[in-house]
């Protein structure tokens, strides 16, 4: 895999060594990243991630040396080091190297990997209901998207991996479904589009935003509202929307198997025909 690294004000190949034994963030968890793509040349929403990284940051008690237009500059910088069809993954963070229990607000560092990544193939993945719950927000920073909400994710992971599954199916703790562990949740019921209402438990992911706009444009309404485990059960189709694989189909959810449904295609095609409009 190829990766290049911002930092220090220069490029460096490959992944540098960043944070001190004695760094805050290192081990105090106060780290916010946020994941953009690029893919022949095509970047969307980089103002909507770059903007989200910085409202993370103040979260999280952290001020950013960038501007969202000069980590945007950086961005295509980078991109345009690797070839014109290749599909990176555009990571930039902010840490704090000061402070103890609290970060030092004037002592953060800025980085930004790109590296390969490829677009995963719209065959479909498999999904069941995890133990694991998103916090609500008086409990954890879930209106950031923080490095220390992610174990939630991982270990809701690696459960549906040891039963078979590709991802999990995640709640709130008022048992109602709000994404999945990696990526926003969608399902299709006798025509209606639904996607969980965002209540503050998960992130209102980007790429969910941008398909409720599009889905709207070409006369698709988007309902936004509570769902429950047994709605996602019934679905006629269910898919994610998230940075990674923009739009992909679910083709399984416990024992039921899907198809991939025209909801699901006609995401994929407004979204990939937006991206096409912003290259560089």
């Amino acid at each position: 895999m190829a990766v290049i690294t911002y930092f220090e004000s220069d490029w460096h190949e490959g992944a540098p060594l960043i944070q001190s034994s004695m760094a805050q963030s290192f081990m105090h968890g106060s780290t916010v990243f946020d994941g953009a793509r690029a893919f022949n040349r095509c970047v969307p929403d980089l103002d909507h991630h770059f903007s989200r990284l910085i409202d993370s940051a103040e979260i999280m008690g952290l001020q950013s040396p960038f501007s969202v237009q000069e980590i945007i500059d950086l961005a295509i910088e980078g991109v345009k080091k690797f070839p014109a069809e290749a599909a990176l993954y555009i990571r930039p963070s902010l840490f704090a190297e000061g402070g103890f229990l609290i970060p030092d607000p004037d002592d953060i560092r800025f980085v930004m990997t790109v590296f390969d990544a490829l677009m995963p193939e719209p065959k479909g993945f498999s999904a069941c209901l995890s133990n694991f719950r998103r916090p609500n927000p008086d409990m954890a920073p879930t209106g950031a998207k923080a490095a220390c909400l992610y174990p939630n994710s991982s270990l809701a992971i690696k459960e549906a991996n040891k039963k078979g599954f590709d991802n999990a199916v995640m709640r709130d703790g008022a048992d109602n479904v709000v994404e999945f562990a990696s990526s926003n949740l969608w399902l299709v019921k006798d025509g209606e589009v639904i996607t969980p209402a965002h209540n503050r438990t998960f992130l209102n992911g980007i790429t969910r935003q941008r398909v409720i706009s599009l889905l709207g444009e070409t006369g698709i309404d988007v309902c936004e509202r509570e769902v429950k485990f047994k709605d996602v059960i019934a679905a006629d189709e269910v898919f994610s929307t998230g940075n990674l694989g923009k739009v992909l189909p679910v083709t399984r959810i416990e024992d039921r198997h899907l198809g991939v449904g025209p909801i699901c295609l006609k995401a994929r095609e407004v979204y990939f025909s937006f991206a096409a409009r912003n290259r560089i």
